[in-house]
């Protein structure tokens, strides 16, 4: 069984990942855009899965404008499948043991 990954616990670390893992390398001020952080909570949290190896930054210039991208690595796609495959299990365990719960055990 799939388990759920203690990185991607977090809310926002799951959705930056979840936003990577359908482009190919996102310029900073889109993921920051998209999860709707500051520049300073989204640079946190880049280096936090960085460090981790989930996603790789790349920085570099358009003109004379400082840029900053990120991509999902690999090993970050493969961490953010099971963790919401494990997540799919847990959903669809709850769902088949209360069908199974017994009419009879209602409250009156």
């Amino acid at each position: 069984m799939a388990k759920l990954d203690p990185l991607l616990l977090d809310p926002t670390r799951l959705a930056i990942v979840s936003l990577l893992a359908a482009a190919e390398w996102a310029e900073f001020g889109f993921v920051r855009d998209s999860v709707q952080l500051s520049d300073s909570a989204l640079s946190k949290q880049a280096t936090t899965l960085s460090k981790n190896e989930y996603v790789e930054v790349r920085k570099g210039y358009v003109g004379k404008r400082p840029r900053t991208w990120l991509n999902l690595t690999d090993a970050g796609r493969s961490n953010l499948a099971e963790h919401i495959s494990a997540l799919q299990a847990i959903a669809e365990k709850a769902r088949s043991d209360g069908a199974q719960q017994p009419s009879t055990s209602r409250p009156r």
